[in-house]
This record gives structure tokens, C-alpha cells and sequence, in this order.
């Protein structure tokens, strides 16, 4: 980390304002060198002029500084804002560059914080993933991980392991001497809670992960049902080929829509029957498998016409369904009702009109979120995560047995595997080309 590191911060595009963000030991020379103030103070916004290395006026921008190690990477930093648009922001990113600076790689300056313990890998995550956040529940449940809520599980966590790993040492050292006839007992309460804990928050993690990602719901049924027209009409524009052809969408369709407070992604599939030719099949297929990655099914059926051989297939492909929200619509309710909705009873149907009545369902959908939302659970924001903790609940549930049987070495070592996968959560990594690939995986100038 001798490097001092240079990225332009703001997304690119026209704005009011873009942000220059450089850390490092130059920081404060670089500052001086562009802007030929001799006196720059802390956390001071200081309105002046900046030069490039040929002495010519770039701009009128706002400079501070932070000095380390009160600042985010822990590092010397100094933050230009000057007027938005890629050409004045590019030419101080430039300038920089030309007197010494490197510029930043994907995630450096959250890695630097990291590794000068500024912020743990639960909070680095969190960072990363707050700017992709898709509701603003999602944002809330990050922005609780940055005040380290996830931390203090972990670290809780770890600690009861570790006492239960120094009962074991003692029991083994001091085998002859009175020990309490229940420690073992209570060592098997506390890792059967902690084993209960760690499946609760992965099903919740799992359950919420649509929060953060974006809810995936995926509108399913027979070909020429109004799938295509339902989609156009959430978007409020045509973005599907509507006709009375059967067959029309012969491929997946994905569009981005907010509902509520929640950014979902919506998928128009292909109608689901026979198929006609290889090219229907292929699309029948992608159909089957945007059930697969779902969060949510709506399964739509025509009013106008009766229950049919299509509609029974549709209806045996719900049944099948796991852990999955499914919404029944009815669709075409302004026309003549046909359709027997008897045995759809059990989904309880909704009815809507894709041209201009489809409230009940956009508000069925906010309502599923909003309820996803409310669930106060801990959540794990990464696969990482995720495998983390269940590699933690293996490794402990490994341990259980000898602890019975009174092989408290093995218990120990076990127990060990446990602590460690848990750690990793929040502790450093002992393999840098892993930190790199994590980090990597941020924005330019983060």
C-alpha cells in the first residue's frame, strides 16, 4: 500500500458534480502541487482554482482533506469535487496521474480500509452491496450491517465456541479433578442454539435476498393468455409483441419495475404447451427454468375461455412448486367469465384486465415484499456468507458427537474448524489473491 491511488468516485454521465478521490502518502503533495495552496487544513472545504501539469486551468472545485488515520482507508485523503460531466473530472484524474498517482483498481480503497482496520469484511460488504441495493428495505437491513450487527453475531458467536473449546481443555488437563457432572450438558445447549440460530438466519438470507438483488417473478401460462400484454402493462410501455397468435414470445423477456418501495425484475416467458417446432420447445424450456430462478410465480389464466388441457398442465406445474410465492390471475376480467376457477380456488385467485385493472395485483406483490421486508431476522448479504455459516453448523454439528462420547480432542478440534469458518465472515483472509477477488467485485473508486 505505498501507492497513492486516484478514481473518479461518481458514476460517469452529466451531472452538477463529479468527485475525485485520491489516498495515500502523496496525497497531501498532489493536493498542494494542482490547486498551489501552501496550507491546506483537515476536514476544511477549500474553494479553489486546479491546474494540469502544464500550468492551464481545469477548474473551480471544492478541496478536502482528510488526515490519517481519521479518514476512510485510514490513509492521507483528498476528496475534489469539482463541475460534473467526464471531461473536467477525467482531466484532474489525469493531472494526478501525471505527478504520481496510480489509478485505483475496483474495490482498493475499501480494501485499504479494511486492511488497515477500518472496517471489517461484514462492513465492507455491506458497502458494496448498498449501492446495488434494489428496495429500500434491503438498504435498511445494510445499513444495519454498518453498524455491525452482523459483527456482533459473529463475534457472540465465536466467543461461546471459544468458552465451550476451554471447558474441553480444561476437562482434559484436569481429568481427575472435580468437575461439574453438567458442563457437558450445557456445552450441547449452547452449540444446539447456535446450530438453531444458524439455520434461522441462513432460511431468512435465502427468503430475503430478493430485497437486496431484486425480486425475480416470472408470469407463466398457456401461449396467447396475455402474458406479454400483462408485462407491457406494468411497464407502461410495449416492450413485448402483443398478437392472437399463439406462440408470439418465443423467448424470455426481462424488464426492471418498481413496485412500492421495490425494484423487481419481471419475466414475460414463452407459453408453456407442446411444442410446435424446435424453436417453441426451446423456448417452453426457458420458460420451465425462469420458474426455477423465481422468487415469485404468477401463473395467469384467461377468464375468457375454459379450463383446458394447457390450463391443467399449468395448474400440475404450481403443485410442484416449492418455497416459492405463487399469485393465481385470472385475466381478461373485462369480458365475459368463462372460465371454471374451481379448481384454482386453493391460490385464490385475483382477477385483472391487463389494460388498465391490474392494481390488485401490483398491490398483492407490494404487500408479499413489504412483509419479506419486515422480517427482523439477521441476514448473510453474500454466498460467501452463506457458506461461511454453514460450513460453521457442519463443523459443529461434527463436534457434537465426540463431546458425548468423551473423545474431547476431537470435540476440540472440530470446534476449532467452526470458530474458524465463522471468523472468516469478519476476520481477515489469510490469502491476499482472495481479497483481491472479493474486493474486485466493487465499483471503480470504492
Amino acid at each position: 500500500m505505498s501507492t497513492t491511488i486516484v478514481a473518479i468516485a461518481t458514476a460517469t454521465g452529466v451531472s452538477s458534480i463529479s468527485i475525485i478521490r485520491v489516498s495515500g502518502s502523496l496525497s497531501l503533495t498532489l493536493a498542494k502541487k494542482i490547486s498551489k495552496i501552501d496550507t491546506i487544513t483537515p476536514r476544511y472545504a477549500h474553494l479553489t482554482s486546479l491546474y494540469n501539469h502544464e500550468n492551464h486551468l481545469i477548474d473551480h472545485a471544492i478541496l478536502i482533506y482528510f488526515k490519517n488515520p481519521h479518514s476512510f482507508t485510514g490513509e492521507d485523503i483528498v476528496e475534489f469535487q469539482c463541475h460534473g460531466g467526464m471531461i473536467v473530472a477525467q482531466e484532474i484524474l489525469e493531472t494526478l496521474i501525471f505527478h504520481g498517482a496510480v489509478l485505483a483498481q475496483p474495490g482498493e480503497f475499501s480494501k485499504r480500509a479494511f486492511l488497515n482496520g477500518k472496517i471489517d469484511l461484514t462492513k465492507a460488504e455491506a458497502i458494496a452491496k448498498l449501492i446495488e441495493a434494489k428496495s429500500v428495505d434491503g438498504a435498511k437491513i445494510l445499513a444495519k450491517q454498518l453498524k455491525g450487527n452482523l459483527k456482533e453475531f459473529i463475534d457472540e458467536s465465536r466467543e461461546a465456541m471459544l468458552r465451550a473449546t476451554a471447558y474441553s481443555e480444561v476437562m482434559i488437563d484436569y481429568a481427575e479433578e472435580d468437575i461439574p457432572t453438567d458442563i457437558v450438558e450445557n456445552i450441547l445447549k449452547q452449540l444446539d442454539e447456535l446450530i438453531l440460530k444458524i439455520e434461522n438466519i441462513v432460511d431468512a438470507s435465502h427468503r430475503r435476498k430478493g430485497l437486496i438483488e431484486g425480486f425475480r417473478v416470472a408470469i407463466i401460462g398457456k401461449p396467447n393468455v396475455g402474458k406479454s400484454s400483462l408485462l407491457n402493462g406494468l411497464l407502461s410501455y410495449d416492450r413485448a409483441i402483443v398478437s392472437d397468435i399463439a406462440g408470439t414470445t418465443r423467448d424470455t423477456i426481462e424488464e426492471q419495475v418498481r413496485i412500492g418501495s421495490h425494484i423487481i425484475r419481471l419475466i414475460d416467458t414463452a407459453g408453456i404447451r407442446d411444442a410446435r417446432d424446435s424453436i417453441e420447445k426451446i423456448g417452453v424450456e426457458r420458460s420451465l427454468e425462469s420458474i426455477e430462478d423465481a422468487d415469485v410465480v404468477i401463473a395467469l389464466f384467461d377468464g375468457s375461455r375454459g379450463f383446458d388441457d394447457e390450463d391443467s398442465r399449468i395448474l400440475e406445474i404450481l403443485k410442484k412448486i416449492e418455497n416459492k410465492e405463487i399469485i393465481v390471475a385470472i385475466n381478461k376480467a373485462d369480458l365475459e367469465q368463462v372460465l371454471d376457477d374451481t379448481k384454482l380456488k386453493e391460490y385464490g385467485s385475483i382477477y385483472v384486465t391487463h389494460t388498465h385493472n391490474f392494481k390488485n395485483l401490483t398491490t398483492k406483490l407490494q404487500r408479499l415484499f413489504d412483509n419479506i421486508g419486515q422480517d427482523e431476522e439477521l441476514m448473510l448479504i453474500s454466498t460467501r456468507q452463506i457458506e461461511a455459516v454453514e460450513s460453521a453448523k457442519k463443523a459443529i454439528l461434527e463436534a457434537k458427537e465426540p463431546l458425548k462420547l468423551g473423545e474431547l480432542e476431537f470435540f476440540s478440534y472440530h470446534l476449532q474448524d467452526a470458530i474458524s469458518a465463522l471468523s472468516s465472515i469478519s476476520k481477515p483472509y489469510d490469502s491476499e489473491e482472495i481479497l483481491d477477488k472479493m474486493f474486485g467485485e466493487f465499483c471503480l473508486g470504492k
